[in-house]
């Protein structure tokens, strides 16, 4: 009697003990939130959309973007911080709120390389260099001679002081002892048509924003920011070997908040993966200049490093301080 009755006890315990891991639904169980540091319109968003969208499909749940600009990217991520470490809520970025933030804002109220989560490195769009019609240069390094034959008369906008088209410029102009005037803008909304009215004489910006204009003649791109042709942009020539291991692109991805369950993370980063590896996804993204990945949460962790760390460099060679 006693026997059995211990036997019954354990077996009592045993139901107990298991019973939520049977309980547990499959994730995702609920919508997914994504959270974009910048307007509508721009590069993050739009490839969050096209990516969320499908992704609603295969997992059977809804997928909301939401959009929080401003504070170079301190309010997205702070909506995400406040939420809970459930894989519910991410933050889909470029790398500026890791690699640029920091070097700019002064008092950040988190470490974004202790408290956010690599999750999945989606996708990456390239830089270019282009240049007004009225600038006698057909190539590289037409304008690279140009610029040293006319040092300090040379304009080239930006999106603005500390953006990823600033510096890549301080880089270029270190490495290639390059003197142009930095101009810079509120975003490619105000640098491209600013070229277009002849305010500068070049242009740092992804495809998408000139790709048009392009083929009209209105600008002329000459190369893509990196030492090797960009298969969204073969015909364009790369920088080369003037810059060895030089690669400016917006690196973008998907962040979650320290003590993200890895189960979830690998669940993501996988159906992300298999999404951008999709043969309409990579026709879809090609026609806006980007590059899909689909790379793990390690990929994408190597990527903010390296990019970081030629973010910080660029930084000290422009003296970008922060405030």
């Amino acid at each position: 009697m006693r026997t059995t009755m211990r036997k019954m006890a354990v077996a009592a315990l045993f139901a107990a003990a298991t019973a939520p891991a049977y309980a547990q639904p499959a994730y995702p169980s609920q919508p997914v939130r994504f959270i974009v540091p910048y307007a509508p319109g721009g590069l993050p968003d739009v490839v969050i959309r096209q990516v969320s969208a499908r992704l609603s499909e295969r997992l059977g749940q809804g997928m909301v973007v939401e959009n929080r600009p401003g504070a170079g990217g301190v309010s997205a991520a702070q909506t995400m911080l406040s939420s809970p470490a459930d894989g519910y809520t991410y933050v889909f970025s470029d790398a500026a709120m890791v690699s640029i933030s920091p070097l700019v804002m002064k008092n950040m109220p988190y470490d974004p390389r202790k408290d956010f989560v690599p999750v999945s490195y989606t996708a990456r769009a390239p830089n270019f260099i282009a240049v007004h019609p009225s600038v006698p240069a057909n190539t590289f390094a037409e304008f690279v001679a140009l610029v040293k034959a006319k040092p300090g008369k040379i304009t080239c906008g930006s999106s603005g002081i500390g953006s990823l088209h600033h510096l890549t410029l301080e880089l270029m102009k270190s490495s290639l002892g390059l003197d142009v005037v930095h101009v810079p803008f509120r975003g490619s909304g105000q640098s491209v048509p600013a070229m277009l009215g002849g305010q500068v004489d070049c242009l740092l910006a992804s495809l998408a924003p000139i790709a048009g204009i392009a083929s009209t003649g209105r600008v002329r791109i000459l190369a893509v920011a990196g030492t090797q042709p960009t298969a969204v942009a073969p015909e364009i020539p790369a920088i080369g070997e003037a810059m060895k291991g030089f690669n400016s692109a917006f690196v973008l991805g998907v962040l979650g908040r320290r003590g993200l369950p890895d189960d979830v993370v690998h669940k993501m980063s996988s159906e992300i993966a298999a999404v951008v590896k999709e043969p309409e996804m990579q026709k879809a993204m090609a026609k806006l200049g980007i590059e899909p990945v689909g790379g793990s949460p390690e990929q994408y962790r190597e990527a903010l490093r390296v990019d970081g760390e030629q973010m910080a460099q660029a930084a000290r060679i422009g003296n970008l301080k922060a405030e």
